[in-house]
């Protein structure tokens, strides 16, 4: 299939047409099967027109906007899950963590907050689980 812009050289107006081919459009004109839609005159010609070509870069970079929205619809979900089974605590992160590790009473929610990377790799060398998650903001909702 081949699109070409199309011009009336009565009225001037341009329009899209689709053809199977370009000997297609050619053998309509020559047949006089094509005309104006504003005019209905039959004194059509193609105009010039840039070809619509995906390069090697834009189809690779389609395929990494795939991933990119792939990867971004995972971490969407694991934030609502998340979001929907742990107590935030907010800045408070690594004080709540020691003190549920520390407490005796095992039955608690896990949590998620904010926390530096020195936080985050100070309660890990305390036995204390704990693990940095991309967080982003859905901002389709």
């Amino acid at each position: 299939m081949i699109k070409y812009k199309l011009k009336c050289e009565n009225c001037e107006n341009l329009f899209d047409s689709w053809f199977s081919s370009s000997s297609e459009f050619e053998k309509l004109k020559k047949k006089k099967f094509l005309n104006c839609h504003f005019c209905n005159s039959k004194n059509i010609d193609k105009t010039l027109m840039a070809p619509n070509i995906l390069s090697f870069k834009s189809k690779k970079a389609n395929k990494i906007n795939n991933k990119k929205n792939h990867i971004k619809k995972k971490i969407l979900e694991f934030q609502n899950f998340i979001k929907k089974n742990f107590e935030y605590v907010g800045n408070d992160f690594a004080y709540k963590a020691r003190s549920l590790h520390y407490d005796n009473d095992k039955n608690y929610k896990g949590i998620f907050g904010n926390a530096t990377k020195k936080q985050i790799r100070e309660l890990q060398e305390e036995g204390i689980e704990a693990n940095i998650f991309p967080w982003i903001e859905d901002k389709n909702n």
